[in-house]
Order: structure tokens, then sequence, then C-alpha cells
């Protein structure tokens, strides 16, 4: 891992902001800029590793992020450096947005040595305690559980951290989730479960397997909730540092529904034939994240140049990541018996 960090460009780590608490609406160019930056950088990885896939150098599954990046970046830019961040598989994103290095997350969607898990983790399971990104898990639901276990780590230890518990619309039905909401309002833990609702769960519509409103889920034990437009990273952003403030004040638990959408099918494996083109044009053309951030910078007198400049840094980091990634050796059979057995 040093050496992918060390070969590899960096990626500014996007939990550390100057000035967390204020409104959307105040913050400084530079910040806006970083912001989109942040979410062009997560659109780009993305495409390149579509490509990679294309070309068979990543196997098994992968799920991209492309259309809700406006999600993670936006919690993200709230996050202290102590807090602890836990998702499901579509997780490339978040794993960019908390600051983890674009080649070593790349290397080991190729299954190379200088991986984040050193090649052995693939797409879905990969960690970085430096970053205090606990996965990438591939068992629908099975992070939610470990993610309060987290939060209760934050409250016995009392540093102040918030463990920000990521899943899809498809796992809130798990029964495991309402275990871990149950124990997490009775210990009063500071969790925050962000529901990621990008309207599909693999190939069913939202609509037709959940019935209600998902940020209402955890009423019963008392767990506020709230929907959030996770189109509008503004909006993300805003909506995020009001709980994350509260469950860092000791109020407990709190729901976040995030409404978002995926451009791309549940897998590369999926053709998404289950949805209408018209359909993903008009997300595409009327709300996607990146471009409303775009008008608005567009507006502020921020140029063509600047952003194409941004546009051209990004690219040459995405393609060292690749070619990092491409060069990087596999990993030696021995590697077969690490991370099996704890000595304790």
């Amino acid at each position: 891992m040093k050496a992918a960090r060390k070969s590899a460009i960096a990626v500014p780590n996007g939990t550390a902001r100057k000035t967390p608490r204020m409104p959307s609406s105040e913050l400084p160019l530079d910040d806006l800029k970083q912001l989109y930056h942040d979410m062009l950088l997560i659109r780009r990885f993305e495409e390149k590793s579509a490509q990679l896939y294309g070309m068979g150098l990543i196997g098994g599954f992968c799920h991209l992020y492309i259309g809700q990046e406006a999600v993670v970046v936006g919690v993200q830019a709230v996050q202290k450096k102590q807090d602890t961040v836990i998702t499901s598989y579509r997780d490339h994103g978040h794993m960019l947005a908390c600051g983890m290095d674009p080649g070593g997350v790349m290397a080991e969607l190729t299954g190379r040595a200088g991986g984040y898990s050193r090649g052995k983790g693939g797409s879905m399971h990969m960690f970085s305690r430096e970053r205090n990104f606990f996965g990438g898990h591939g068992i629908v639901g099975a992070q939610v559980p470990i993610g309060t276990g987290l939060a209760f780590g934050h409250k016995f230890k009392e540093d102040g951290g918030v463990c920000l518990v990521y899943l899809g619309d498809g796992a809130v039905n798990q029964g495991q989730v309402y275990e871990s909401f149950n124990m997490a309002a009775l210990w009063k833990l500071p969790a925050v479960y962000i529901i990621e609702n990008n309207r599909y769960g693999m190939g069913t519509s939202q609509a037709r397997a959940a019935a209600g409103e998902l940020y209402r889920r955890g009423e019963a034990y008392g767990i506020p909730g709230r929907q959030v437009n996770g189109m509008d990273v503004l909006a993300v952003r805003d909506a995020a540092g009001e709980v994350l403030a509260g469950a860092r004040a000791g109020k407990g638990p709190a729901i976040m529904e995030m409404m978002t959408y995926r451009y791309r099918g549940h897998s590369m494996s999926d053709p998404a034939k289950y949805r209408a083109k018209e359909e993903v044009e008009k997300m595409r053309n009327d709300h996607d994240p990146i471009e409303g951030l775009k008008a608005r910078l567009l507006k502020m007198n921020v140029t063509e140049e600047d952003l194409k400049e941004i546009e051209g840094k990004i690219r040459v980091r995405v393609n060292a990541a690749a070619e990092f990634a491409q060069t990087s050796p596999e990993p030696d059979p021995a590697e077969l018996w690490t991370d099996v057995l704890v000595n304790a």
C-alpha cells in the first residue's frame, strides 16, 4: 500500500473543510470549486473503471456511482477527521471522497498488489484505516450493523466522532437494518444512516419493493429522518451539516434519505432494460449534480477555461491511476495465507 500511495497521484482529502457549518449560500468560491472537483473526479474515475472493465482488466462485480456523486461529496464536505465511514458495494465514490488514493483504488479493482486490499478484495471489499474507511461490503445490508458498532466505538471512546453508514434503498428492507436501528436508538449512538435511494434495487423499482417513505423507517424507534435532494450537492451539504451536528451533540442516530439516481445499470453486467431511455436522459438533462453546480459557478463568473483546467487535471490523475493499476504486479501467491487468522 505504501508503494501505491507513493506512485500514484493523491486526491485532496474531501473530509477537511475550514468552515463545515457555513451555509452553502455563503460558501467561498474556492469551496464551491472544490465540490465541483470532487464530484467530477468520481465521475471520470468511474468512467475509466467502466473502460477497464470492458477491456477485461477488472473481474468480478463492478457497481458504478455515476449520477450519485452529490451524495457522498456533500456529506463528506462536513465530515470531521475522527468520523468513520462504511458503505455497501457501490463504493468507489466514497473511497475517493474520503481521500483514498485513486491509484490504490484502481489497482484493487484490477486485482493488483498495489491495491488497498493487496488485490484480494476487488471492487466491493477494500478498506483504509488511515482514512477511517471501513468498506465496501458485498452482502446487502451487512454494513449497517458493523457501522452501528463503529458508532458504539465513538461513544465508548468519547472522541466526538460520528459513523456515516451508507446503504441503498434495496437494503432498507433487510431485518438486520432494524436490529441496528433499535440498538442505535436505545444507546443513543452517534450514527447517521444515509439511504441512497437511486430509485432501483437491482432491477426492481423502489416504488414496487418498499412501502412508505424510507426516511420514516426509524420512527418506531424514535429516530428522526429527513428526505434530501441527493442530486444537489449544496442541499446535501446543508442537510448533512445539521444532522451530523445533532449526532455529535449526543442526540443519537438519524436517518437521511438521499433522493438520487444511477445512470448506469445496477452493475456492469446489467443492461438496465427495465427503465426507459427517456427517463435516464431526463435525469441527466434536468438534474445532473455536476452540471447543476457548473451552471452555478458560471453565473459566479467562473470561466469555461477555469473549469476545463479542473477537468484536465482530473483526467491526468485518473489516467495516472489507470496506468499504475495496469503496471502494478499481481499479488504473490503467499498472500492467500495473510489476513486469514489473527493471533489473539
